[in-house]
């Protein structure tokens, strides 16, 4: 396997990690009374926030609820695929 490949892997295993971690997020705000000031909490949330500020400031909240998470793991998930598959193509010895 080439390097690009074996970057292009990674990179797409890490937004793998990263998706797992949103849906975390996206979990846990549908309890209202956690105490976010909690390391583990802040931490997801300051991981996840600046991704998802993107998405809100395009998708406002639609009767108290926040779909701009939809569109964030849309973008993301296609992102991965793209990524899965150059890896894959690069990986097949054929080149651009």
């Amino acid at each position: 396997m080439n390097v690009v490949a074996f970057t292009l892997e990674v990179l797409a295993r890490t937004l793998s990690i990263y998706l797992l971690v949103l849906l975390v997020r996206v979990l846990l705000s549908w309890f209202p009374n956690l105490d976010w000031s909690n390391p583990v909490l802040s931490s997801v949330s300051a991981i996840t926030d600046p991704y998802l500020n993107v998405f809100r400031g395009i998708i406002p909240p639609v009767g108290g609820l926040d779909l701009s998470a939809i569109l964030a793991f849309i973008a993301l998930q296609f992102a991965q695929t793209l990524l899965q598959s150059s890896a894959a193509y690069l990986a097949s010895g054929m080149s651009y």
